[in-house]
């Protein structure tokens, strides 16, 4: 569970696989209606969008608990109305309560967690984690660029790789929930190894 901190209120985004962590960065494209009426929303206010995932499909799912708040970064509003944006996140946060609300998007009240200092990896963890990439990477046939890997800070590499990593929903919601950063890179190790071994078999990749 997230500690307590600020009481907020959310225009939310549910939208299944889609991972933002803070200090990250998640680019959108809006097209459906409700959702464009969020993002001119955000942009006439504070700019913020929360990410979450829906426990299942549907016009109007149930929530996971923990999502991140974003702040609109980049913003690219095209001819027929939709949008190009790119959010930076901001914190993880935990719902408290959906709002009865006439938008046409969702808003929740939520508890945003403090900030917190970027972390590091013990340089075995890190090691394994790249290893392990490497062997997932290559069994999916995925080209990646390793001089580019390496030069990654330890957080931007363990939260990148959760936020594009082709795990299920439930899978990318656990690497959000992960307390600390040790935690998340081991995990992604797990399901790495998990969905390598298991690749092709129905229901394991999305």
């Amino acid at each position: 569970m997230i500690p307590g901190g600020t009481l907020s209120r959310l225009s939310i985004f549910p939208l299944g696989g889609a991972l933002l962590f803070p200090r990250m960065h998640l680019p959108l494209h809006i097209f459906e209606p409700r959702y464009r009426a969020m993002v001119s929303d955000a942009l006439a206010r504070d700019r913020r969008i929360g990410m979450i995932q829906p426990r299942g499909p549907g016009d109007s799912p149930a929530l996971f608990e923990i999502g991140c708040v974003g702040r609109i970064a980049e913003v690219e509003a095209l001819d027929d109305g939709r949008f190009d944006i790119v959010l930076e996140g901001l914190a993880r946060f935990s719902l408290v309560r959906e709002l009865d609300v006439t938008t046409p998007f969702r808003q929740v009240e939520a508890t945003l967690e403090r900030a917190g200092d970027i972390e590091v990896l013990a340089m075995a963890e890190r090691a394994a984690l790249e290893i392990e990439s490497r062997r997932f990477a290559d069994g999916l046939g995925y080209a990646v660029d390793w001089e580019a890997v390496s030069r990654l800070d330890d957080e931007s590499l363990v939260n990148g790789i959760a936020q594009i990593a082709p795990f299920d929903v439930a899978s990318k919601q656990a690497l959000l929930e992960a307390d600390t950063l040790a935690e998340r890179s081991e995990l992604i190790v797990q399901l790495m190894q998990f969905f390598g071994r298991h690749d092709g078999d129905e229901g394991t990749l999305q």
